[in-house]
């Protein structure tokens, strides 16, 4: 498959790479290109803008969960999945994360190079050049020996005080290196990005037309900044200049094509961390999916399973004790239907959720509670090993996660079983050193919940599981 793509990174984390890839994203797209948005890493909040931006879902790219042999099919496999968006791409913008190099270990593994290297593509580099001049220009030249193989497009100057600045900059860069000059972007005098909490405030699965509204307006003035200052025509060049990708794998190998049960996803203010690529799988698994809402009075249809992703429960506490819904999650429960939770919605499934010493009744189906706190209390990558046969996951089956949240979890009494073994990783307790996750309930242990995420490409027995339990009816 030829499609142009580039790789947008940065020196660091706050390097403006996020600022950068919305606004190329959206300028790109405003002058009629359709842009296939990507993220490196476990990232929700981004990739979600990412998506608003584009007008279609982002693409993970995180070699962490696949090879770098991989990486090239699931780019490609997303850019002309019908479960992404049936209008195939012209152009791939892919979102690093951190800076260029950092990886996992001295060699760099995981490192947004890497993912570059893999897709073939070259990188866009963004520098924040407060007080500096000259030095930019070591710092690139240093930046572009460090990996002789890789392939940069060119650099984007960041936070230049002037045009005086900007030029000086601009030509040590230009004299010292070979590495061509994008554009520069002025300092600004505001954040035109809003503040976060875990990342970007304006949740991008709420359906507040307000909100909405508010969102646009901020991408498009990211879009009107970098079609100001960037040559955007230079970062067509080098894209296009990438060679053919392979064609992809399957997501699921095999999948059931009888019937299609219905799996409904909450997807709102409340819960709204997914993976497209796990949406995408349970497709393509045999499933027919329904967005659903936590937060309005709208009953939901007669599902065959549910799936309740990660979010942020604590910001909603009171709405979600109250929602009519909670009853129909534990009436699914209770039939026997397959009920899969992650962090925001193993909250949700918890006997309360404690805020500042008080606690909310939750849904009750799991024998523990947890505590939101202000510091974070898991975060990272982990392995998890399934310690007993589960529904969604075989014992013995080892597979790679994530997590990333602030509350932690407790108990009355004794310790509850635990169905996964993290390593590393906190999860919902410690027992000798090493993290407990997942815990099952239901009338035949049809309920899974866990701090864990999955990245459903890298747990190849999770969709067909969830699906086959879901047309049965277990």
């Amino acid at each position: 498959m030829q499609l142009p793509r580039i790789v947008i990174s940065g020196l660091s984390g706050g390097s403006g790479k996020t600022l950068l890839s919305l606004g190329l994203t959206r300028a790109f797209r405003q002058r009629g290109r359709r842009v296939m948005p990507a993220k490196k890493g476990p990232d929700y909040i981004d990739a979600a803008w990412l998506g608003i931006a584009a007008g279609r879902p982002a693409a993970n790219l995180d070699p962490y969960f696949l090879s770098l042999e991989e990486l090239p099919s699931a780019l490609v496999r997303s850019a002309g999945s019908p479960f992404f968006n049936d209008v195939s791409p012209d152009i791939a913008v892919i979102e690093g994360n951190r800076g260029l190099y950092d990886g996992r270990d001295l060699m760099g593994s995981c490192s947004t190079a890497q993912v570059a290297l893999a897709l073939g593509a070259p990188v866009v580099l963004a520098v924040n050049c407060t007080k500096m001049t000259r030095t930019t220009a070591a710092i690139v030249a240093g930046i572009a020996s460090f990996v002789p193989e890789l392939s940069f497009a060119g650099v984007v100057l960041n936070n230049v005080g002037n045009p005086r600045h900007a030029a000086q900059v601009r030509q040590a860069v230009e004299y010292y290196t070979d590495i061509p000059v994008l554009g520069a972007l002025p300092r600004l005098r505001e954040n035109p990005l809003p503040e976060r909490h875990m990342g970007l405030e304006l949740s991008p699965a709420s359906r507040d037309p307000r909100v909405q509204e508010e969102r646009e307006r901020i991408l498009d003035r990211l879009a009107a900044i970098v079609a100001e200052h960037i040559d955007l025509d230079g970062i067509l060049k080098a894209a296009s200049a990438t060679a053919p990708l392979p064609e992809p794998l399957p997501l699921v190998p095999g999948a059931d094509k009888g019937r299609r049960p219905l799996i409904g996803f909450v997807r709102d203010d409340v819960l709204w961390f997914y993976y497209e690529e796990n949406l995408a799988a349970l497709r393509e698994a045999g499933a027919e999916l329904v967005e659903l809402s936590l937060l309005d009075g709208r009953a939901w249809p007669e599902l065959d399973g549910l799936y309740l992703g990660g979010g942020f429960p604590e910001l909603f506490p009171e709405a979600l004790s109250s929602s009519p819904h909670m009853k129909e999650i534990r009436d699914l429960a209770a039939s026997g239907r397959p009920l899969y939770a992650e962090c925001g919605g193993f909250m949700l499934l918890c006997r309360a959720l404690r805020l500042e010493g008080r606690d909310v009744p939750m849904g009750g189906l799991l024998p523990v509670s947890t505590e939101f706190l202000s510091r974070p209390q898991g975060l990272g990558y982990v392995q998890a090993t399934t310690m007993c046969e589960t529904l969604f996951h075989p014992q013995g089956s080892v597979w790679r996660g994530h997590e990333f949240h602030y509350s932690r979890c407790f108990w009355s009494s004794e310790p509850p079983e635990f169905a996964l073994s993290l390593s590393p990783g906190v999860g919902m307790g410690r027992e000798g050193g090493v993290g407990r996750d997942g815990l099952t309930s239901g009338p035949c242990g049809n309920v899974f919940a866990s701090y864990t995420h999955l990245f459903a490409p890298a747990v190849p027995h999770w969709a067909s599981r969830f699906v086959a339990a879901a047309g049965t009816g277990i």
